[in-house]
């Protein structure tokens, strides 16, 4: 049984001398969750794309073990199909490769032709998957050699497909809300519903009746009686990006989401009943605006933590924004996307505004004092600015892997290089070693004259004196990174045909207006309030340099 989706030492407090923590929300056990089936054992087996991971749920004990681990040969797991033999069948989409393994846990490429491969359905000892792509195909798979065969090509972003009760394979076109259908021998497809709400994925229940799926903030589900009454019906479930779904034995539906994981019951009148709590797929920065709320960079979303009881759900201002590092100022959010982008983004009015666009893997972002951004580009080596009027302008250069910035009160920015291991300061263009030996620094933040960063490698917050260049451990045993056991996972590639791919972890911190630190606990998925003590502990660590 899975403790923690991190690992069972992250069931324990963060260790800390006299600091005080708490976490906003509980955690999340699942990275996410995409494509669901039942297995022959009657689990519920789970893909969990961002981390590469499948899981198995015991619908009636709430057990959840791993069955594809986090670290293992799949990267990027998006749907998942049991064949005849019970040999799993699964779409890694961003290396473009179905995997099969068997019964006995071997694991072997089925193809390595397909293209962003998503939708994947067994027909008996028949595999079929189809592309999310402009223009994808539908295509026969065989396990035991062969060339694939193209059933039907043209698909607009094909996802989540299934036989149904007329022998005809169903998919969505989720770009243009269309569901379409075509034998499993080919032949021309044929258009069968229009006007779905961007549907990302067809199932059908125990008596035939077709469910599509919507991957909004609504949680749209329309349910269409094909082969019986024609009737159509809508119903809003609130599961913010719904993925995936499951019917079971007995004809009861359960809903994965892409955007929070979990999983939840759907009820035929729309209501709902949590099986796996949802909650952050990180998260990855962290902000505070001056009224105390707090929002994060999900990756698929900008979100909060409940501003009740903890275990009430996460709450999501917009979807689908691919949102990393993230900082609040004058009542807006800014934010930076991995895939190139830093946007403003105006939560009252949820009006955003392109600021850059052509990064190489933007991530920490902080305002400076004159209202321009400051930006870290991971990939790029660089730190940039971008002004009011949107003009980008080359802070420092050369830089190994820069991931955050953050600034003093007396307007100084700080950066913090995870490959380098080192906490950095901008000095007209070139960069000065603060400190380093830190392991591999990410979220940086700034209260009074101590600097903060999160090292992810040694799992520990570490404080550096801007006054005495001494650096220390402040807290640790945090829950962020990857899992130990994973440590030497391969990162999918950032972009999969032009398209988002997966994202690089991000543990962000942020400094609150009432004096506290508030941490992305990426390893688990929380946000966690730290109360920083009036005298912290002296544990020297990392080499110091001078402050000026």
């Amino acid at each position: 049984m899975t403790v923690s989706r991190f690992d069972a030492g992250s069931a324990a407090p963060p260790t800390r001398d006299r600091w005080r923590d708490s976490r906003l929300n509980r955690p999340n056990p699942l990275w996410g969750s995409n494509g669901v089936t039942f297995g022959p054992d009657g689990r519920l087996y789970i893909a969990q794309y961002l981390a590469g991971r499948i899981s198995a749920l015991d619908i009636a004990g709430g057990d959840l073990d791993d069955v594809v681990p986090m670290g293992g040969p799949v990267q990027s797991p998006d749907d998942i199909a049991f064949g005849a033999d019970g040999s799993l069948y699964v779409a890694d989409l961003v290396p473009g490769l179905v995997w099969r393994r068997t019964p006995e846990g071997e694991y072997s490429v089925v193809s390595d032709q397909v293209q962003a491969p998503n939708g994947i359905t067994c027909v008996g000892d028949r595999l079929f998957v189809n592309e999310m792509k402009t223009n994808g195909r539908v295509l026969e798979l065989f396990p035991d050699g062969g060339e694939p065969v193209v059933l039907t090509e043209g698909l607009a972003f094909g996802n989540a497909m299934q036989l149904g009760p007329d022998g005809h394979l169903y998919y969505p076109h989720m770009w243009t809300g269309q569901i379409w259908r075509v034998s499993p021998d080919g032949g021309a497809p044929e258009l069968v519903v229009e006007n779905v709400p961007t549907p990302v994925g067809v199932r059908f229940d125990r008596g035939g009746v077709l469910h599509a799926l919507s991957l909004g903030i609504e949680g749209f589900v329309t349910r269409i009686d094909l082969h019986g009454s024609g009737s159509r019906t809508l119903l809003t479930s609130g599961i913010t990006g719904i993925d995936n779904a499951a019917f079971d034995a007995e004809n009861r539906m359960f809903v994965s989401s892409y955007g929070s994981g979990g999983i939840t019951e759907m009820l035929p009148d729309g209501r709902t009943r949590d099986v796996v709590p949802r909650g952050f797929s990180g998260p990855y920065g962290v902000t505070v605006d001056l009224g105390g709320t707090v929002y994060t960079g999900d990756h698929y979303r900008i979100a909060s933590p409940p501003d009740t009881a903890p275990d009430d759900a996460v709450v999501t201002h917009r979807l689908r924004p691919f949102a990393h590092g993230i900082t609040a100022s004058d009542g807006l959010l800014h934010f930076t996307s991995q895939y190139g982008q830093v946007e403003t983004y105006d939560p009252r009015t949820e009006e955003s505004r392109v600021r850059a666009t052509g990064l190489e893997r933007p991530t920490g972002i902080d305002v400076r004092a004159d209202g321009c951004l400051v930006v870290a580009e991971a990939d790029g080596g660089r730190v940039v600015s971008i002004a009011r009027d949107d003009t980008v302008t080359v802070l420092v250069e050369g830089l190994d892997r820069p991931v955050d910035v953050a600034h003093d009160a007396e307007g100084r920015c700080y950066v913090s290089d995870e490959a380098r291991g080192a906490v950095l300061r901008i000095d007209d263009g070139t960069a000065v070693t603060v400190a380093e030996g830190l392991g591999a620094p990410q979220g940086l933040a700034v209260l009074d004259d101590t600097l903060f960063t999160v090292d992810v490698a040694g799992r520990a917050l570490r404080s550096i004196s801007l006054t005495t260049g001494a650096a220390n451990v402040a807290v640790e045993n945090l829950a962020v990174g990857v899992p130990p056991a994973a440590a030497g996972r391969r990162d999918p590639a950032l972009f999969v045909l032009g398209m988002p791919g997966a994202p690089r972890p991000f543990a962000g911190l942020a400094a609150a207006p009432d004096g506290t630190l508030l941490l992305s606990a990426n390893g688990e998925g929380t946000v966690v309030r730290l109360t920083v003590p009036t005298e912290p502990r002296r544990q020297h660590t990392g080499t110091p340099r001078s402050p000026r």
